[in-house]
């Protein structure tokens, strides 16, 4: 396959993977947690939230639809909702959020995190842009700080995961939570697919980058047959 024809294919996975995080990022879907139903004809409180916003959910549960031990849900089932923004950057302020203190801390640094995950996938597409512009032989020079840039993307959204799991893994084993089940929701699995797609992909596009090696152990990189072209 000629180096041309990796490079687009890494392209368009790239696009993909950016597409993925920048869904995860936008969307509200992380996470959905319920509470216990103890009574039927009655509404319960569900809620799922992403880095930005929580939203909380109210839902009727009809007695046919009742099992013991049942959750509040599930999140799809029609309801009043209601949106509040997380309170990131407002220094002095501890918003009461699930009934008990917001773990604060957790929602700014996997927010954060994954700003410097889009921040390193523009930068890399900027490199990408230079590089399908650029003429003669050295435009795919650029094509190795593009692969090295999406990685790190895809390293930012890794450690954004884990920093968002931990959240929701202290808040449900809190003692002031009411919330008794939890799952991660489509938005954290763009997250996922962002990670793999940003990460593998950058890797590869950077191996792709590099000069072809000697196919026999007496050559040298000089003396080596030149790369395919165009």
């Amino acid at each position: 396959m000629h180096k041309n024809t990796k490079i687009k294919i890494a392209i368009f996975v790239l696009l993909v993977g950016m597409a993925c995080m920048f869904t995860a990022v936008v969307t509200d879907h992380w996470a959905v947690l319920s509470p216990q139903v103890h009574k039927v004809n009655e509404t319960c409180e569900a809620a799922h939230f992403g880095l930005w916003r929580l939203c909380k959910k109210h839902i009727y549960i009809h007695s046919e639809n009742f099992r013991e031990g049942q959750s509040c849900g599930p999140i799809s089932l029609p309801g009043e909702e209601n949106c509040t923004y997380f309170r990131h950057f407002t220094p002095g302020q501890d918003a009461e959020i699930f009934e008990y203190k917001t773990q604060k801390e957790y929602n700014i640094s996997a927010a954060a995190i994954s700003i410097f995950s889009l921040v390193f996938s523009i930068l890399g597409s900027l490199c990408l842009l230079g590089s399908c512009t650029g003429k003669g032989k050295g435009r795919h020079y650029l094509l190795k700080p593009a692969g090295m840039f999406f990685a790190f993307a895809g390293l930012c959204a890794f450690i954004s995961l884990e920093v968002m799991r931990q959240s929701v893994k202290r808040m449900i084993e809190s003692e002031d939570t009411v919330w008794i089940k939890y799952y991660y929701s489509w938005s954290f699995a763009c997250a996922c697919s962002g990670f793999v797609l940003l990460f593998l992909t950058g890797i590869a596009l950077l191996i792709i980058s590099m000069p072809q090696m000697p196919r026999n152990p007496w050559e040298t990189c000089m003396d080596a047959e030149p790369e395919q072209g165009e």
